[in-house]
């Protein structure tokens, strides 16, 4: 009896497993964890019971916690959540362009977030002219490293004749290259001399 008492021990209740199911399936699908706040949005429940669900999932070892780390909740039994290291470069614009910051430290990213054999480096958001691609101030984007892109997507892209770098949606004109913001408040802008260093795969949100 002792035995069976200790199995179900570990077992979750009904809406526990249901939260652990919702931050395995949000992990999938969008690259990162979910917030105590989106889930408490998704089961119409307050902060402090999503707080207490998830700390009796901890306790059971199906949850992991990393203090000080954003998006801190990780699933044990997800392996697709697996954290990897890439280098965080520095700043972004994502309104005007602005000069290089190259300082790189280390950003740890989802694994099924990043391409395999491929080369990938993390950018800080500054300014809002993406947020209609879901890319706000304060945001950090993963970038796989590639020399182009396709019409529309989003990429980074090094302007020589300024020395500075942007974040745009890209589009191949015949003699230049249409550079286009996701904010209906802010117009396009054109380049001749651009070079893409590489394509937006994903963003991690910024906590508030």
């Amino acid at each position: 009896m002792e035995n069976q008492s200790s199995i179900w021990t570990i077992k979750p209740s009904k809406r526990q497993a249901e939260i652990l199911e919702f931050i395995i399936k949000f992990q999938r699908e969008k690259g990162y964890a979910p917030s105590l706040g989106e889930i408490a949005n998704n089961f119409d429940i307050s902060i402090p019971t999503v707080h207490q669900h998830v700390s009796y999932l901890r306790k059971k070892k199906l949850l992991a916690f990393h203090k000080g780390r954003r998006r801190s909740i990780q699933a044990f039994n997800d392996r697709k959540g697996d954290l990897v290291e890439i280098p965080l470069m520095g700043l972004i614009a994502a309104g005007g362009p602005i000069e290089v910051i190259r300082n790189p430290e280390p950003i740890e990213v989802p694994r099924s977030m990043l391409s395999r054999g491929a080369n990938h480096y993390a950018l800080k958001v500054s300014g809002t002219s993406m947020i209609e691609e879901g890319i706000s101030d304060g945001d950090v984007v993963i970038v796989r490293e590639q020399s182009t892109v396709n019409d529309g997507e989003k990429a980074v892209a090094y302007l020589p004749d300024q020395n500075s770098v942007t974040l745009k949606k890209i589009f191949h004109e015949k003699n230049r290259i249409k550079l286009v913001p996701a904010n209906k408040t802010m117009k396009p802008f054109y380049e001749k001399n651009v070079e893409v260093q590489g394509k937006v795969i994903g963003v991690l949100r910024k906590e508030f």
